[in-house]
């Protein structure tokens, strides 16, 4: 069960690096239809009848790179679905039954919003609930991994509770304003450093930015909105980045300073200063698709190391008990 645990969070974390890739490459809409492509099984068939399939879609012309790409990331993510499913079953009778219930509600609701990205054509808010819920789904395994490690739950916190909850917080924000800014086409609006060229002040609209449901649109894709709202939406994300990786920071320091939690405070660390190392390089070099994919990579496993740090500082383990739970 265990094993079966990390291999599905292990999927988890491929499902999220390959809707990344999936999106930078814009072919979310690849195969505009949900759950078939082109109205066939997949992109071989579509392409075999490609006279059929675009007389289907005659405003979306076939590209094999695109297609493979989005059925290929509905591919896994079925298989990360059905391991999800054994899980759920294999756990019914454990105490952990709610979690696993809980995982394959969440799973259910990814495809259902997977479902919405393709049929709503990229609506932003589906988009970023769509990556949120990804995130949400690899830290519930990683939860549900430890959980069935042996500890006792001990009343009294470390005294970094409070804060580790807090950088959690902080970063799911940070995670959130990065996935609206992709969702919205926002990446490279600013191209200068440290904050926007121009009197970017000026067109400070926050209103627009942060409208959840935005005005009906034929498809979102390559974005709706004007400049001004896809640039509050950048500088907001920048902005919110320097006070998340002071609070990562600071937690680190905090952690580094007890031996049996200074593991994670180092990876917290290092991945804090890698993030904004591919942060900048996302700005300097205008969105590499390398570098922007490995930046979602690398908030998942942020976002996977903090939840595992507010886990441990809420629990005592044995030293030994220690050793044996990497996480």
């Amino acid at each position: 069960m265990n094993r079966l645990i990390l291999a599905t969070a292990a999927l988890a974390f491929v499902v999220i690096v390959v809707g990344a890739f999936t999106r930078l490459t814009d072919a979310g809409l690849g195969c505009p239809d949900w759950p078939g492509c082109y109205g066939f099984l997949t992109p071989v068939e579509a392409k075999a009848n490609e006279a059929l399939a675009l007389s289907r879609f005659p405003d979306r012309p076939l590209e094999m790179a695109k297609a493979w790409a989005e059925m290929g990331h509905r591919y896994i993510a079925s298989l990360l679905g059905l391991m999800i499913v054994a899980i759920a079953l294999l756990s019914w009778r454990t105490p952990q039954r709610g979690h696993g219930v809980m995982l394959l509600a969440l799973v259910l609701f990814q495809g259902a919003l997977g479902m919405w990205t393709v049929t709503l054509n990229l609506m932003p808010v589906v988009v970023m609930g769509h990556l949120l819920g990804g995130l949400t789904l690899l830290s519930l395994l990683g939860l549900l991994w430890m959980r069935r490690q042996p500890g006792e739950p001990d009343s009294q916190a470390t005294g970094l509770a409070p804060l580790a909850a807090v950088a959690l917080l902080a970063l799911v924000l940070q995670v959130a304003l990065g996935g609206w800014t992709s969702a919205n086409y926002a990446a490279v609006v600013c191209t200068t450093l440290p904050v926007c060229e121009g009197n970017w002040w000026q067109q400070w609209d926050p209103v627009n930015a942060f409208r959840l449901i935005q005005p009906a649109a034929s498809s979102y894709e390559f974005g709706t909105l004007d400049y001004g709202a896809r640039m509050t939406i950048h500088v907001s994300h920048r902005l919110w980045a320097l006070v998340t990786a002071a609070l990562l920071l600071w937690l680190a320091l905090r952690l580094v300073r007890r031996p049996e939690l200074s593991r994670w405070g180092t990876a917290i660390a290092v991945l804090t200063l890698i993030q904004v190392g591919l942060g900048l390089a996302n700005v300097v070099w205008q969105l590499p698709l390398a570098v922007a994919v490995a930046h979602n990579g690398g908030a998942a496993l942020l976002v996977m190391t903090l939840v595992c740090t507010n886990y441990r500082v809420r629990s005592r383990l044995s030293a030994t008990q220690r050793e044996r739970v990497p996480c």
